[in-house]
């Protein structure tokens, strides 16, 4: 059953369309991927699920639980069970970690909030007193995000470039961690342009130029991405494509 669908999603930031009439239905329980080259619009489409401010003026439908949801804040849809994971994390400067995790549960106990800790790759005992300020790196600021999604149990989680800043250790927990929300039964999306990500989902969609490519399992997804691009009819190149951070 769809938990999340997007209908003739459109949008165009600047006088430039990115997303362009995107059709998805995102199975409950799954875990999903959305891949493509950098500059495709992943990580716009992300923003536009979530309803980040810039990213609200959009054609088509969004469809959580087969209601929509355009008009919907980001508390909102956050309160109806819908997380994004950032690709670079933003900083909660001076909270402490345990009340980072434990402002989004009702059980606060150490014991509960070290086990999310654990379970996304963090050492609990040395992370739990620590603050969130600048001596965090980005991987391990990645790693706590994961920690609260754990927590939150959301239904549907948006991954943004999960392998960003990881070492291959810390990517395999992540990838541990993406196994519970599923095992909790979450509906995951990964957002990458990495084959290794890719291979952890069960289904996948492919991207270029804010357009829907193709779509079906991963094992097949992936032979069209490890060639880098596909025959299509864009004028541009992967590469000549404006990057997401710009977008």
């Amino acid at each position: 059953m769809g938990v999340l669908e997007v209908k003739n999603l459109s949008l165009a930031l600047n006088g430039k369309k990115i997303l362009d009439d995107l059709s998805i239905d995102f199975w409950e329980g799954h875990v999903h991927a959305l891949v493509g080259p950098n500059g495709a619009g992943k990580s716009t489409f992300a923003a536009t699920i979530m309803g980040l401010t810039g990213y609200k003026n959009f054609s088509g439908d969004i469809l959580f639980q087969n209601k929509s949801i355009k008009g919907l804040s980001v508390d909102e849809r956050a309160r109806k069970g819908i997380t994004l994971a950032w690709q670079e994390p933003a900083r909660f400067e001076g909270l402490k970690v345990k009340d980072f995790i434990g402002a989004t549960v009702k059980n606060k106990e150490a014991e509960k909030i070290k086990d999310y800790l654990s379970k996304a790759g963090l050492d609990p005992d040395r992370s739990i007193a620590r603050v969130v300020d600048r001596t965090l790196s980005g991987g391990e600021r990645k790693k706590l995000e994961l920690a609260s999604m754990l927590a939150v149990k959301p239904k549907v989680a948006l991954l943004d470039e999960p392998d960003s800043g990881i070492d291959v250790e810390s990517l395999e927990r992540i990838f541990d961690a993406v196994n519970v929300l599923k095992g909790n039964g979450t509906t995951v999306i990964l957002i990458t342009h990495s084959v290794t990500v890719l291979e952890q989902a069960e289904h996948a969609f492919l991207m270029c130029c804010g357009k829907l490519i193709e779509k079906g399992t991963a094992e097949k997804i992936s032979r069209y991405f490890k060639g880098k691009c596909i025959p299509c009819d864009h004028k541009n190149e992967p590469e000549d494509v404006v990057s997401e951070a710009g977008e």
